[in-house]
C-alpha cells in the first residue's frame, strides 16, 4: 500500500506533528510502509506543509516539522506555556513568531490553555478521607446541596500577576503533577479576604487587615455571616455551614459559637478545595480585576473594585457552581479520593 490519499496524508502529518513514529503511524493507517511516512514527512519539511489551495487563507507561518516542535515541548513538559515555546523556538532555531501564533498551532493540535490550580498535596490519608466524605454524600440531591452555604477565605494580588501559572492539555489527558502548582502562603502586596455564597446569591464579603485567628474568625461569624443569614431570611435550623479545616475554624472558641448559634457545620475534608464551588467565585473575581481597565495603585482601591466584582455576582453563577456538586462527589469517587479537574464555562 504506497500511496495515500488526502484523508490519509492529513491524518498522518497531525500523527508526525505529535510526535509518532513512522512505523506507528503506518499502522495505524492500515498497514502503510514506514518508508512511505517518511517520504510524506520529508516533502512536507521541504515545502513547509501540504500544497496549499489558491484562495485557502493565509499561508501558516511555521512548517510541518516546527509546529510538531511546538507540541513536543509542551507534550514532554520542556515548555509549559506559548510564551515559553515562543522563547524556546527564538532561542534555540532561530524562529521568530509571536506566542498567539504558537497557540493558534497548539489549539489546532487539540491542546486547551488552562490555569494551574493552587492544589496542596495529597497523602493517602487525605485521598482516604475525601474518598470517604464523596461516597457518604453520593446521594445528596441538589436539593440537598442548596441548603449549604459555602465559605472560604482569599487573597488578590496587587500589582500584575498574582502568581497564576497556565499550562496547555489535551481534554482527555489525565492531570499531571506539572499541571497544578503548589500551595504558597499569603504575604506581600495582596488583600485577605472572606466571603460566603449560598443558593439564593453571594453573602457578605469583609476584608481582614490582620492576622486570622479563631477570635477574628468568630467576630466575622457573628457580624458578615450573621448579615447573611438576615439579609436572606435564613433560620441556622434550615442551612448547614461549610468551612475548610483551618486550625481557626475548629477551635473551641470558634466550636463554642456554632453551638450556641445551634448550626450545623458540614464535616469537610481536609486539602479539599476543588470540592468548594466557591473557588471559582474566587478564580471568577481574579479573572474580572486582572481584565478590569481601572488603575489601582493601592491596596484600598484593590479592594473597592473587589467589592465590586463580588457583588456583580449573580444568582445564576451562584446556582450554576452549587449544581456542580453531585458531579464534584462523583469525579471524587472516580478519582478514589484523588485529584480530578473541573472546568466551569463563564456566561
Amino acid at each position: 500500500m504506497g500511496q495515500l490519499t488526502a484523508a490519509q496524508k492529513a491524518q498522518a502529518l497531525m500523527l508526525l506533528a505529535d510526535g509518532c513514529s513512522s512505523r506507528e503511524i503506518g499502522n495505524r493507517l492500515g498497514g502503510v510502509h514506514h518508508a512511505t511516512i517518511l517520504r510524506l514527512q520529508k516533502k512536507a519539511e521541504e515545502t513547509g506543509s501540504a500544497k496549499r489551495r489558491v484562495g485557502s487563507g493565509r499561508p501558516r507561518k511555521l512548517n510541518v516539522r516546527e509546529e510538531r516542535e511546538c507540541v513536543r515541548k509542551i507534550k514532554t513538559g520542556e515548555c509549559s506555556t506559548a510564551v515559553a515555546v515562543q522563547k524556546k523556538l527564538r532561542t534555540d532555531d532561530e524562529v521568530i513568531i509571536s506566542s498567539n501564533t504558537v497557540r493558534r498551532v497548539l489549539r489546532r493540535h487539540g491542546y486547551e490553555a488552562r490555569v494551574k490550580r493552587k492544589r496542596p498535596l495529597l497523602t493517602e490519608k487525605h485521598r482516604k478521607k475525601r474518598l470517604n466524605f464523596a461516597k457518604e454524600h453520593k446521594d445528596w440531591t441538589i436539593d440537598d446541596w442548596s441548603k449549604v452555604i459555602w465559605s472560604d477565605e482569599s487573597k488578590f494580588q496587587l500589582f500584575g500577576s498574582d502568581g497564576r501559572e497556565y499550562y496547555w492539555k489535551r481534554p482527555e489527558e489525565p492531570l499531571k503533577p506539572r499541571h497544578v502548582q503548589p500551595t504558597v502562603k499569603f504575604g506581600g502586596g495582596r488583600i485577605f479576604v472572606w466571603g460566603c455564597m449560598t443558593w439564593e446569591g453571594i453573602g457578605y464579603m469583609c476584608r481582614i487587615k490582620s492576622k486570622l485567628n479563631a477570635q477574628l474568625y468568630v467576630d466575622i461569624l457573628e457580624e458578615d455571616f450573621q448579615k447573611t443569614l438576615d439579609y436572606y431570611r435564613l433560620s441556622p435550623n434550615d442551612i448547614i455551614f461549610m468551612q475548610d479545616n483551618d486550625p481557626k475554624h475548629k477551635a473551641k472558641r470558634t466550636r463554642r459559637w456554632f453551638r450556641r448559634k445551634r448550626l450545623k457545620v458540614l464535616d469537610w475534608p481536609p486539602q479539599s478545595p476543588d470540592l468548594n464551588p466557591i473557588e471559582h467565585i474566587w478564580n471568577e473575581m481574579d479573572r474580572r480585576l486582572h481584565k478590569s481597565e481601572v488603575e489601582i495603585k493601592n491596596k484600598d482601591q484593590l479592594w473597592e473594585l473587589a467589592q465590586k466584582c463580588w457583588n456583580e455576582i449573580d444568582i445564576e453563577f451562584c446556582r450554576k457552581l452549587i449544581n456542580t456538586m453531585p458531579e464534584r462527589i462523583n469525579d471524587v469517587i472516580k478519582a478514589r479520593g484523588g485529584l480530578y479537574e473541573m472546568v466551569i464555562s463563564v456566561g
